[in-house]
């Protein structure tokens, strides 16, 4: 099976590589470090005699956010070593300024080409390798193999798209799997679709997701300190005033958003629109937007506080959701409605208290929907025009804001724990 991958990823690779240098070109800060990429991480300390190595890859922001309990928890363990590695250039930023203090070494997960994922494995040397959510990579898998280095798949999902790839493609999953020592699944039908697929059950768990935690220990504002974030958006202090907030929203998205602030205005309410792309170099075309329409607005990249009161702020920056999140009263989760799909984490704004609206579209968080939406904390709507309807009844209605704002809190509240079962089957392998 291995070999099949070997021989046919070059010749893929060059057909996908105009594709992909054209998303580096885009997004920008791939030519950091750009060496790790073929394996050249510069090398750690030698390793030392009792002392564990672990090897964390977490692809992207998200699950680089999603470590912090469970980095926190390995930190403590004695004679540990941690290496993080990540594949896109802001979850690298994110690592770099978050982790790069604590941990032995963060660096670029190398691309799953045989010469390069070797030369990232001789120079590491972990004892441990620990993948996150989705990332399962067939050579990486193999060079572990090959060095009889347990590999843990943590947080771990299986989207609606990936499921329907892997159902055509059984051999290749069952042999994926195999490679895994150990899966420890965020949600239950995540566990089912794994055993579905030919995962080992005696090697399929579930843990819940590291995101609950994550959100639990994110820096939360006072009273004073939201008020302070929202003059600095420009919002001014006035409790009057709502604050409708786009969370990593998409193509399209944004567009609706600005017709629902139109509308609360029209109807007497002062609201303020915080858009926060889930691609900050989207900022051209939503600037473009912005820029066709009357309300005065600021873009965060250029100056993080706004020299003058705005009816709109861009928040085209990364990493700073969570802080950003904190300032609305009210939230539209992104990459949910037609044609994006997928959605985005509702998780994060759901711990601090923010209700809820999303589109149908949300099919990478499943289980988190369905308990938001049973614990009435979120509002599933069917298309853009259902999204105007609920977003815009909602900025009208305070008292069904509270009520979500108290469910989310205590529907976050009752799913917390996956760090410490997380970290007690790692222990296992250590």
């Amino acid at each position: 099976m291995i070999w099949l991958y070997r021989i046919l990823f070059l010749p893929v690779l060059v057909c996908l590589l105009p594709y992909y240098a054209w998303r580096m070109w885009r997004r920008g800060g791939y030519r950091h470090d750009f060496h790790h990429r073929f394996g050249l991480i510069d090398r750690p300390p030698p390793k030392r005699p009792g002392v564990k190595r672990v090897w964390i890859q977490a692809v992207s922001v998200g699950e680089a956010n999603a470590l912090g309990p469970l980095l926190a928890r390995l930190r403590t363990r004695p004679l540990t070593e941690i290496i993080l590695t990540t594949t896109t250039s802001t979850g690298y930023r994110i690592l770099r300024e978050k982790y790069a203090a604590e941990v032995l070494k963060v660096g670029i997960f190398p691309v799953d080409f045989w010469p390069f994922s070797r030369n990232a494995w001789r120079r590491l040397e972990p004892d441990l390798a620990v993948l996150m959510e989705a990332e399962l990579w067939p050579e990486h898998l193999a060079q572990a193999w090959a060095r009889q280095v347990p590999v843990v798949l943590v947080n771990a999902r299986m989207s609606d798209r990936s499921f329907a790839r892997y159902q055509s493609l059984r051999d290749v999953a069952r042999w994926m799997f195999g490679q895994l020592r150990l899966i420890l699944c965020a949600t239950k039908p995540d566990e089912e679709r794994f055993l579905a697929l030919g995962a080992e059950a005696a090697r399929t768990r579930l843990s819940g997701s590291l995101k609950f935690d994550a959100a639990a220990t994110a820096a939360k504002l006072s009273l004073s300190e939201i008020t302070a974030l929202r003059e600095e958006l420009g919002f001014g202090n006035d409790p009057n005033t709502l604050v409708l907030l786009g969370s990593s929203t998409w193509d399209g998205e944004e567009a609706l958003l600005l017709e629902v602030q139109q509308a609360a205005i029209a109807a007497g309410l002062d609201t303020r629109l915080l858009l926060v792309p889930r691609h900050a170099e989207r900022r051209k075309e939503i600037i473009a937007l912005l820029e066709k329409q009357s309300l005065p607005w600021h873009a965060r990249s250029t100056c993080p506080r706004a020299p003058n009161p705005a009816r709109i702020y861009l928040g085209d920056t990364t990493g700073e959701l969570a802080r950003l999140t904190q300032a609305s009263d009210l939230a539209f989760i992104g990459k949910s409605l037609p044609p994006n799909d997928g959605g985005q984490t509702p998780i994060e704004a759901a711990a601090l208290g923010v209700p809820l609206v999303y589109g149908p579209r949300m099919s990478n968080f499943k289980d988190a929907c369905r308990g938001l939406e049973e614990a009435g904390a979120a509002w599933r709507v069917d298309d853009a025009t259902t999204a105007h309807m609920a977003l815009l009844g909602l900025l009208q209605d305070p008292v069904r804001r509270a009520k979500m704002s108290a469910a989310g809190r205590a529907w976050h509240a009752a799913n917390q724990g996956a760090t410490s079962r997380t970290m007690a089957a790692l222990e296992e392998m250590l």
